[in-house]
């Protein structure tokens, strides 16, 4: 089994991004290519410009081995 890449994120209480707004979490994936998971997060990141508190990050699945 190889890598899986999980984008995440949502909208936050401000722009420091330390408490996320209950309710508006989202996760999206898996993805076996890290290729397909960066145009997710480009299409969830650049959708709406106007949100400035709305981020997401791309999360690498440890391989247990």
């Amino acid at each position: 089994m190889g890598q899986r890449y999980w984008v995440i994120g949502g909208q936050y209480a401000d722009c420091h991004f330390d408490d996320i707004q209950p309710g508006t979490e989202v996760v999206h994936g898996p993805y076996a290519d890290e290729v397909k998971a960066r145009m997710e997060w480009q299409r969830l990141t650049f959708k709406d410009r106007h949100e400035a508190t709305e981020r997401y990050s791309i999360c690498v699945e440890p391989v247990i081995l």
